[in-house]
């Protein structure tokens, strides 16, 4: 207003606008499958072209302070629009095996443009009609989960705070267990290995963040909030909506249905990512030849290796668990 400069508003961050997907009877969907059914059938505003001339204001400028770099992933992706459509032109090509490939971990599975959508680098409608126009429909459902968070933080802004439901579980405060956890350490190869990526780059496959998030409020009892707060302090890509309702969904405070799941590590790890290639880039200590099984090393492999001990058996985890639940 000071400086006479006019703010216009766009419905830009979504595909759809939070205020007309609605059910009939409430303000806003709690569950993804209504909402998702109703979403693919709204109609959409129309996507416009790039302006081909901008006429800046004159505003005084100042330097622009040099970036912050310390306490930051070394290897963080590059930003910018030319290289996010770069990313995501690339990956179009084979979008449409993303069903097939999007749980691999040490695969090249996942678009990787979330942290272009989060910094508005790349339009969420626009990422839709391209995804619909390959075919790549089970990626634009992922792009519907991103509208159906934001639709409920919308709504309700409260829940970057608060669950959606309340928390049945008793939690800890075990500080040695979290910094275990946050470094990469807890035992768990796959939860390692995704721990120490998140530090490195910045990103997180998504199957691993629901692994780390599960056995951090599962496994360990932790608050979901400490573990959203990690991510946040980390990921690029960081989104509130996205994140926040992550957590709530692994932690069982969300919109999942089944707020008693509880992923096994071990058998997850077998299952995404059967030759350990994952778990041997990220925990490179597990990487030599006299490893006997990447995904359960012994005793002995652990301590030549110098990688720790389970910081708890799945077991004893799944019992505590159980105990600990209301």
């Amino acid at each position: 207003e000071q400086l006479s400069i006019p703010v216009t508003e766009h419905d830009s961050i979504m595909v759809a606008d939070p205020r007309t997907i609605a059910p009939a009877s409430a303000r806003h969907y709690q569950r993804f499958t209504p909402y998702f059914n109703r979403w693919r059938t709204a109609d959409r505003r129309p996507l416009l072209v790039a302006p081909t001339v901008l006429q800046p204001h004159s505003v005084a400028t100042h330097p622009i302070p040099k970036a912050q770099t310390a306490d930051t992933s070394p290897d963080r992706q590059v930003g910018g629009e030319r290289a996010a459509r770069d990313l995501f032109g690339a990956w179009l090509a084979k979008s449409t095996e993303y069903g097939e490939t999007r749980d691999h971990l040490a695969e090249d599975g996942t678009s990787r443009v979330s942290a272009a959508l989060h910094f508005g680098e790349l339009s969420a409608l626009e990422v839709v009609e391209a995804g619909l126009e390959y075919g790549a429909d089970e990626f634009v459902r992922q792009i519907a989960w991103r509208d159906f968070n934001h639709q409920l933080l919308f709504h309700r802004p409260e829940l970057e705070h608060e669950g959606l439901r309340a928390s049945r579980i008793q939690v800890s405060a075990d500080e040695d267990a979290l910094d275990a956890w946050r470094r990469g350490m807890t035992g768990y190869q796959v939860v390692d290995a995704a721990m120490r990526q998140l530090l490195a780059t910045g990103w997180m496959h998504n199957r691993a963040r629901m692994l780390t998030a599960s056995f951090l409020t599962k496994h360990l009892l932790q608050d979901w909030r400490i573990g959203a707060d990690w991510f946040l302090r980390w990921l690029t890509d960081a989104d509130i909506a996205n994140n926040q309702l992550g957590w709530q969904w692994v932690a069982g405070v969300g919109v999942d249905t089944n707020p008693w799941r509880m992923f096994n590590p071990t058998l997850q790890s077998r299952r995404y990512d059967p030759d350990g290639d994952y778990i041997k880039r990220w925990v490179p200590e597990l990487s030599a030849s006299w490893v006997d099984d990447v995904h359960d090393p012994s005793e002995d492999a652990r301590r030549r290796s110098g990688y720790p001990t389970r910081i708890i058996e799945h077991p004893d985890a799944v019992q505590r668990f159980k105990a600990r639940s209301r």
